[in-house]
């Protein structure tokens, strides 16, 4: 550990960012010796409470980031509305930032990351930027049926409306606040999938095995891996994922959203420029996690291997799980289930729709991995894994 770009343990590492993939890291990071300050404005900080130091402060206060820079030789992300001009002034004032401003503003606007995926060389959904109610009018009919969506902002399914034709489009338009659209078509969908890159400072990558996705209300319910696809439809999404990362010329932990389609293609969906919920399932599957191999590209040291240990089923524990079991879920029932580990967040208030935690099932086989996962789901009465 001599090179110079390599940041030893004991140096401090800036997340920007106080949920739990900010709580997921900066345990990562103190197994490796490093110490986590963590900047983020709210009253509850998941991520804050398992870190050195807390910044209770906005992401755009100057004085907190000047404090981030003067502390820490290298900052990240766990969400990717974090300001990109914040990333920008942390740059400017030193800091390694992983990733680079760049890489987050394309991310936080969907007609700018679809344009720049395709010129990457990966292909995309047929779709067109609404910007006017006169866009509204001129949107090629080959788009229908689609999907209207917010151009920023929008996740876990919020911010979009599906629009059956087109004289629909107009007040679908109008129902998102006439913000900044995009209107992608919509496709039929085999099967929905991630990949998570990892790239270093030195252009090095790796990725890890496909994740299979199912979503239930627009929010990821389980994540399979390895995904059941066929292997020449991973080879390709894993290369697709490194062809934009090397565009992107990015550093860090980045997802990419493929779609599978029926006809066996498949086409790259949206970026998150930081580690990802799908991802989870890493910490116990995988030879390195998701969040190690965040903390490795930060401090300038070798990626660790991505290769499965043991096949895995994550699923999402929300708000909803309280609702139902009118109270706290019985916990003890699943960890007395063998291969399941249970990750909690630490957020202060269940609330309908709010992701509170995951529940990791491993078996020695994908079948067996199921089955437990199954009984996981009928304890905790989550949507039924298949």
């Amino acid at each position: 550990m001599t090179d110079s770009h390599v940041l030893l343990p004991g140096s401090w590492l800036g997340m920007m960012g106080g949920g739990q993939l900010g709580r997921m890291f900066s345990v990562e990071a103190s197994r490796l010796g490093y110490h986590v300050a963590v900047l983020d404005p709210g009253e509850v900080s998941p991520a804050g409470e398992v870190s050195a130091l807390r910044i209770k402060k906005s992401y755009k206060d100057r004085e907190a980031l000047d404090q981030m820079a003067s502390l820490c030789p290298a900052v990240s992300t766990e969400f990717e509305n974090v300001p990109a001009a914040s990333l920008a002034y942390l740059a400017e004032k030193g800091c390694r930032t992983a990733p680079l401003a760049e890489a987050v503003s394309v991310s936080q606007d969907r007609n700018r990351e679809k344009a720049f995926i395709a010129a990457a060389g990966v292909p995309v959904a047929p779709h067109a930027p609404i910007l006017s109610e006169s866009d509204c009018q001129e949107a090629p009919a080959e788009l229908f049926p689609g999907i209207l969506k917010t151009a920023r902002l929008g996740y876990d399914g919020k911010g979009q409306v599906v629009v059956g034709k087109k004289e629909q489009l107009l007040q679908a338009y109008l129902s998102l606040g006439k913000v900044e659209c995009i209107l992608e078509k919509k496709l039929a969908l085999k099967t929905e999938c991630s990949v998570i890159v990892c790239r270093g400072l030195d252009g090095e990558t790796a990725t890890f095995p496909v994740f299979e996705n199912h979503h239930l209300h627009g929010i990821l319910a389980e994540t399979v891996l390895p995904a059941r696809i066929p292997d020449e439809t991973e080879a390709l999404a894993r290369a697709d994922a490194i062809r934009i990362a090397n565009a992107m010329k990015y550093v860090g932990v980045l997802c990419i959203e493929f779609f599978v389609l029926e006809d066996g293609s498949v086409i790259a969906n949206e970026t998150a420029p930081r580690p990802h919920n799908s991802g989870h399932i890493t910490i116990e599957a995988c030879m390195t996690s998701q969040f190690e191999q965040q903390v490795r590209t930060m401090a300038g040291l070798p990626l660790g291997s991505t290769s499965l240990k043991t096949p895995g089923i994550m699923l999402n524990i929300l708000g909803d799980a309280w609702e139902k079991a009118g109270g706290e879920p019985d916990w003890a029932r699943v960890l007395a289930i063998p291969g399941v580990k249970l990750h909690l967040y630490g957020k202060a208030e269940p609330r309908h729709g709010r992701k509170m935690g995951h529940a990791a099932c491993l078996g020695r086989t994908l079948d067996e991995a199921l089955e437990r996962a199954k009984k996981v789901a009928r304890i905790l009465q989550l949507p039924e894994p298949f």
